[in-house]
């Protein structure tokens, strides 16, 4: 398949309703290249590692890259696009230069030329990960490696989304524990799982290419016997009750299927959601309360928030 790459030089300020202007046409995942990752300081708590090089971000503004697929609808999606962004003008947000460009892509270029970006990281007191293209020897005995190809599903387990998450999956799985991952991507929620101690593992995504990414990640870090990568929308169709349930996905989608996540978890069961900007903080957190968890821990990482909640 082929795809075609839009890039959009713009500003910090527009860069929020651009996304959203994207997703709505049909782009899976947006690319941010700010100059200002270069200078920001980061926490290192656990040891993470930040390597950015200054010749893959504009010297002013943002560029924010999207991936459509060539369909004989293309030009029609990307005038949408152009007009929407326009239009963006009338609520007074400054796009800055607003230049918009179009290349084609092949899915296979797509697919390599981030991993330029992606090393070892030490995202948690025991959890390392290591994409598969780079060797990587333990620091400790008990380090906890896993070994990833995120391939199309974009899931590299370095957002600080999935940090988050994988530092309460290792504060909250028990030995034996059974584990629901919803939304799994490239699989690495599941897997940080399986090493943890669950003797069982559901992991659930609705797009095909991320379950096959899981798949091939699963196998790679040979916890298959564990977990079980399948397509599927949320919860649906699972009935064994979970120990814990972990979500890194949209705030909006959490908000939607808390009393799901309620009724399949055991009682005394945790719930772990992250990929919460912080603007949605409180309409998360309440959506939680009202299906009857009491939050246990809020964590925050720069913008982003996750819950461990406990089912009461």
């Amino acid at each position: 398949m082929k795809w075609s790459e839009i890039a959009i030089h713009t500003t910090n300020e527009a860069v929020e309703p651009i996304s959203n202007i994207l997703h709505e046409a049909g782009a899976s995942g947006v690319v941010i290249e700010d100059p200002a990752e270069l200078f920001k300081e980061r926490e290192d708590q656990f040891g993470e590692i930040y390597q950015l090089n200054p010749d893959d971000y504009p010297e002013e503004g943002v560029v924010m890259k999207a991936y459509l697929p060539v369909t004989s609808f293309l030009g029609e999606a990307v005038e949408g696009i152009k007009e929407a962004i326009n239009n963006l003008m009338i609520y007074d947000i400054d796009l800055g230069l607003n230049a918009v460009s179009i290349s084609e892509v092949n899915e296979e270029e797509w697919a390599t030329a981030w991993k330029k970006y992606y090393h070892p990281v030490k995202i948690s007191e025991r959890v390392t990960i290591v994409p598969t293209w780079e060797h990587y020897e333990p620091v400790s005995s008990d380090e906890l490696i896993i070994e990833l190809d995120p391939g199309m599903a974009f899931g590299t387990g370095t957002h600080q989304t999935t940090v988050m998450c994988i530092q309460a999956l290792e504060k909250m799985v028990q030995k034996g524990d059974k584990v629901a991952d919803v939304g799994t991507g490239s699989g690495v929620l599941s897997i940080a799982a399986a090493m943890l101690g669950a003797s069982k593992v559901e992991a659930l995504d609705l797009d095909e290419v991320a379950v096959q990414s899981a798949k091939i990640n699963v196998k790679l870090n040979k916890v298959q016997d564990v977990v079980n990568v399948s397509l599927n929308n949320l919860l649906d169709g699972v009935t064994e009750q979970q120990d814990v349930v972990v979500a890194n996905i949209l705030a909006e989608v959490i908000m939607r299927f808390t009393d799901d996540v309620a009724t399949g978890l055991k009682t005394g069961g945790y719930f772990i959601s992250s990929g919460i900007i912080s603007a949605k903080k409180n309409d998360v957190k309440n959506a939680l309360i009202n299906s009857g968890f009491e939050i246990v821990e809020t964590m925050t990482m720069e913008d982003w928030i996750a819950f461990i909640a406990k089912k009461k």
